[in-house]
């Protein structure tokens, strides 16, 4: 009779039992997921998720009584390095199983059990799917109707500002083209009076280069023609 029975014997004595849960315990912890009959993935579940549990707490202590039920010190450096980092938000819920259907030898129900933060493909498939909304049928023509009117006067308005916008673009462009056109101008007029300048100097050079030089010197009496004049009057 299974009065008050608390536990699932697995068809073993305790050693057996106990010998076979920690070694599934420490191949669940080192490969993330492991084949098995549905009644052994249960048994396991209660088995191993105290352990992680009790990995949280990162002390010689700790590690030393997961040691105790595990016999393995691999498996109990990939919890306490590994794992625990992953699941020390988690409370509780590490681990998951999967059915996969019945055994062809002796029709065995036989599933997958994983630790739930090492699935890469349902966490992203989780991430993809997003939040659900419930909509009512009798409001959607006026939900629809209002939104075309907000989305209309949206258009509108920001058709106003695209007009002010480039009201104002063309203004500041009608502002710089009068500041360039008077720089010009007054470049202009510069380069126009620095010419007059220069051609001013110019004539100015040339009439002094025109004009005879003034000397004192007094032109010298030709003593030949006197000689000539004395000859004639002889």
């Amino acid at each position: 009779m299974r009065h008050r029975k608390g536990f699932n014997h697995l068809g073993r004595t305790s050693a057996h039992r106990k010998a076979m849960l920690a070694n599934m315990a420490a191949s669940l912890i080192l490969h993330k997921r492991i084949t098995t009959t549905t009644a052994k993935a249960k048994a396991l579940r209660s088995y191993v998720e105290p352990l992680i549990t009790k990995s949280k707490d990162d002390t010689t202590h700790s590690r030393r009584v997961v040691f105790s039920y595990l016999k393995n010190k691999y498996a109990v450096s990939e919890l306490f390095r590994e794992i625990s980092p992953k699941i020390v938000d988690r409370p509780g819920g590490y681990t998951r199983i999967l059915k996969l259907g019945n055994r062809l030898g002796d029709n065995a129900d036989m599933c997958i059990i994983e630790l739930v933060d090492y699935n890469e493909n349902l966490l992203e498939s989780a991430d993809q799917k997003g939040k659900s909304t419930r909509r009512r049928r009798g409001s959607g023509k006026k939900k629809a109707v209002e939104a075309v009117e907000a989305v209309d006067a949206v258009e509108a308005v920001d058709a106003e500002e695209a007009v002010e916008a480039v009201d104002a673009i063309e203004a500041e462009e009608a502002v710089e083209a009068e500041e360039v056109v008077e720089e010009v101008a007054e470049e202009t007029v510069a380069e126009t009076e620095e010419v007059a300048d220069t051609v001013e100097a110019v004539e100015v050079e040339e009439e002094v280069k025109e004009e005879p030089v003034a000397t004192d010197e007094k032109p010298e009496p030709a003593e030949e023609e006197d000689g000539e004049e004395k000859e004639k009057e002889e």
